[in-house]
């Protein structure tokens, strides 16, 4: 999209480019350039580089972290502000819990350096999009990562938030609207509670950057090297692009070029933010080795610039509010090799020019939520054991149970009556209660049982045990008000229920990168090479 504003400065690009066998010839520096004052930028950058920067900045050498002033540098906001929350995972046999983060990139101008770096003038103080959305989950035995980039154009529910600054409310959206709208609603704690909404995945911490932390961290590690296929130069014939200009092969990019790179949309595959969530993973890949290698920050004033310019360009939940906390995670993080990071981009079919979600969509969040590696390597661990509530159940008659009809797929319309039959087939059992709710049209991949608070648990985990539900698929909802059962889309027809077997694979459609992989190119589109 248009990158307004930025000046044209060949000392700010600091491209160089490191030949290949037989290659001698040097990279060619991008060239910035604006079209008309009143087009916004394009949507922003997907900072979340610069975030992973700063959380593995510890493997550069610490002390400096330290000085305290750099703390008042830091900026924060409250964590999560729906009403619902999400539970916390349960500690595994060693007593470790995942972490996961949400990385945001706020397309907010509202700072003169951020305006001369990509902010149009009549966007200055207006609310800010939530245009790059990361969600880094680090495993509880700290031996591999994953990262799931939403698009920002994806179309969901925005719950309801409550500015906590100014008690301000934002009612739950009329319908499905833009991601990253979500943070205009009160704040970062607002995508948070969207992306629990959507993931049912509980979220640790936030982090948020903005444009000018991308380029302090760019110049500081000396470059990061990306790789096109082809020579690039984005830009249109009215204007539109990046400016980013490249030739073929790996170069090593900072300040605006690598602010350029991770905004390029035209010029990338097939120009969709799609293209462009692939080229951010491989920047992120690139920048996560570049740091570990420790061969470009040993010089202490480099070290405090870096701290300086990232620490002003954050801000963060209160539980990262300090240097110190940033550096704690950024210890846990340092504890995977590059070789177990996963880059993922959440499976999506386009609806209209937006996208929504799709039924390996929620394959992807499931892989989170119960802490499986999307890399595939952590397939022979043992299998937990099912957890029996510690909630006595009612007596069968006793507790309320409604059946939702949720077998209706991408492909398939809902098998006709799941709902009743289902329903009758727990009367039988003596669950007297048992009603079947056809008000609504739901999709479930895999039949579970829903309850709401940990007073229902023994009754849901119940009504599972009953019909040969396994007690995996018992989970608590805060979108129920009661048990609730919702027969999947593995179950269409019959009455014995036959647990499928678990596919823990990551999909296909996620466009998985490892975060070893050294030699990934993005794709130029003809169109855009010279």
């Amino acid at each position: 999209m248009t990158q307004s504003g930025v000046r044209e400065n060949e000392s700010r690009q600091g491209v160089r480019r490191e030949p290949g066998p037989g290659e001698t010839t040097p990279a060619t520096g991008g060239t910035p350039g604006g079209a008309g004052p009143r087009r916004r930028p394009g949507r922003l950058l997907k900072w979340s580089s610069a975030v992973l920067a700063v959380l593995i900045l510890g493997t550069a050498g610490a002390g400096y972290l330290y000085y305290r002033h750099l703390n008042g540098n830091i900026k924060k906001d409250a964590l999560n502000l729906g009403d619902h929350k999400v539970a916390a995972p349960t500690p595994n046999a060693a007593g470790q819990t995942p972490l996961n983060i949400l990385l945001i990139g706020s397309d907010a101008r509202d700072t003169e350096e951020n305006q001369k770096l990509g902010g149009a003038r009549e966007t200055f103080g207006a609310a800010p999009l939530a245009d790059v959305q990361m969600l880094l989950h680090l495993s509880a035995d700290r031996t591999n990562m994953s990262v799931i980039s939403m698009p920002r154009d994806t179309l969901l529910k925005i719950p309801k938030c409550t500015d906590p600054d100014d008690g301000e409310v934002y009612p739950e959206s009329q319908g499905r609207r833009m991601t990253n709208q979500s943070l205009g609603h009160g704040g970062p704690g607002c995508t948070v509670a969207t992306w629990q909404e959507l993931t049912g995945i509980h979220i640790d911490h936030f982090i948020m950057v903005d444009f000018a932390g991308v380029v302090a961290m760019a110049d500081a590690v000396g470059g990061v090297p990306v790789c096109v296929d082809a020579n690039i130069h984005s830009r249109t014939s009215d204007g539109k692009g990046s400016g980013l200009k490249l030739e073929k092969g790996t170069s090593y990019i900072q300040g605006e070029q690598a602010l350029q790179w991770l905004r390029t949309r035209y010029g990338f595959e097939d120009g969709s933010d799609l293209a462009r969530a692939k080229a951010q993973h491989m920047y992120m890949n690139a920048m996560v080795r570049r740091l570990r290698e420790n061969t470009t920050l040993s010089s202490p004033n480099k070290l405090r610039r870096l701290a300086e310019e990232a620490t002003r360009a954050l801000t963060v939940d209160p539980g990262l509010d300090t240097v110190k906390k940033l550096y704690d995670l950024s210890d846990e993080l340092r504890k995977v090799e590059p070789a177990r990071i996963t880059m993922t981009t959440m499976p999506n079919r386009y609806v209209g020019a937006r996208v929504e979600p799709t039924q390996d969509a929620e394959q992807l969040f499931r892989l989170v939520r119960d802490d499986i590696a999307l890399d595939g390597k952590d397939k022979d661990r043992k299998k937990a054991q099912e957890k029996v509530s510690a909630d006595p159940a009612a007596a069968d008659d006793e507790i309320p149970v409604q059946v939702r009809n949720g077998t209706r797929t991408d492909t398939l319309a809902a098998a006709s009556g799941r709902a009743s039959t289902v329903a009758g087939l727990l009367t039988e059992q003596g669950f007297a209660q048992a009603v079947a709710d056809t008000n609504g049209s739901w999709s479930q991949e895999r039949t579970v049982v829903r309850y709401p608070s940990a007073d229902l648990e023994g009754d849901a985990q119940r009504v599972a045990k009953a019909l040969g539900i396994p007690l995996s698929s018992v989970k608590r909802s805060t979108g129920v008000s009661g048990v609730t059962l919702v027969v999947g889309a593995d179950w269409r027809e019959g009455t014995d229920y036959k647990a499928p077997k678990r596919d823990d694979r990551t999909p296909k459609s996620a466009d998985a990168l490892n975060g070893a992989d050294d030699k990934a190119c993005m794709h130029v589109n003809p169109n855009f090479t010279w």
